[in-house]
């Protein structure tokens, strides 16, 4: 059993069926994040409830790859860790093992992240019904001192296909959705709280760049031009190409 007095955040591995304790925490602080201010607020205020033990949502943060979901959700354990927030990683092909996780975590003061990054499902995948459990409950209402955060590309986490849409019907002019949709709309209407993360704009990326190059006052204008033509090669003007920019450029003189 983990001590999370001293253990802020774990990893579920599945083969030796245990949690790994995490003891290099991605450090990215709330600051560091820019051009989703609306989406770090709501998500704060989301865990300050939750924290002080008022009711709180499970929060789905999906959209544009690159775009910080997954660094806010770490960026929040960094914030709040200190007021007894904990992080535990679980795969979505570990989800199977979601229920005996919770199980081990429920009586205690800790309050608990379930986080499951680039969560999505295909066709046929019944992964997702052990997720829905912890989300609402059973038979057992749901831990009070444990939330899903997930990250996805897909809003409704199931992909939507055209042919799904045949079956639904007008019934006194309102729109009655095929038992198709309604199922693949049922999971993420179980996250209480949906932010959207959008394609950021060329001046974020930039502003970005300028936190990862803070020295780089004489040459700002070569960074930039570096930077844009970097993120054109790769179709993507995101923290995450900014990142990798900083990666393959830093010490490197813009003269």
């Amino acid at each position: 059993m983990l001590d999370w007095n001293v253990t802020y955040a774990a990893i579920w591995r599945q083969r030796k069926e245990y949690l790994r304790p995490v003891h290099q925490i991605d450090p990215i602080q709330l600051d560091d994040l820019l051009g989703i201010d609306r989406q770090k607020q709501l998500l704060s205020q989301n865990t300050e409830r939750f924290l002080s033990g008022k009711p709180a949502n499970n929060a789905l943060l999906w959209g544009s790859r690159g775009t910080g979901k997954s660094s806010l959700i770490k960026a929040l354990l960094n914030a709040y860790k200190s007021e007894g927030l904990r992080l535990i990683e679980v795969d979505k092909h570990d989800l199977v093992y979601l229920p005996e996780i919770v199980d081990d975590i429920r009586e205690l003061t800790q309050r608990f992240i379930i986080y499951c990054d680039d969560l999505s499902f295909e066709s046929g995948d019944s992964h997702y019904k052990s997720l829905k459990s912890v989300l609402e409950g059973s038979v057992e209402l749901p831990p009070e001192n444990v939330l899903v955060y997930a990250s996805s590309n897909r809003r409704h986490l199931l992909p939507e296909l055209m042919k799904d849409n045949l079956d639904s019907h007008l019934v006194d002019r309102e729109v009655h959705y095929s038992d198709t949709v309604e199922e693949k709309t049922s999971l993420s209407d179980r996250f209480g709280l949906s932010l959207g993360f959008y394609p950021q704009t060329a001046q974020i990326y930039l502003d970005i760049i300028d936190r990862f190059f803070p020295d780089a006052e004489d040459n700002r204008e070569k960074l930039h031009k570096a930077a844009l033509d970097f993120a054109h090669q790769r179709a993507s003007k995101s923290g995450r190409t900014a990142k990798q920019f900083y990666n393959a450029f830093m010490g490197f003189s813009f003269d």
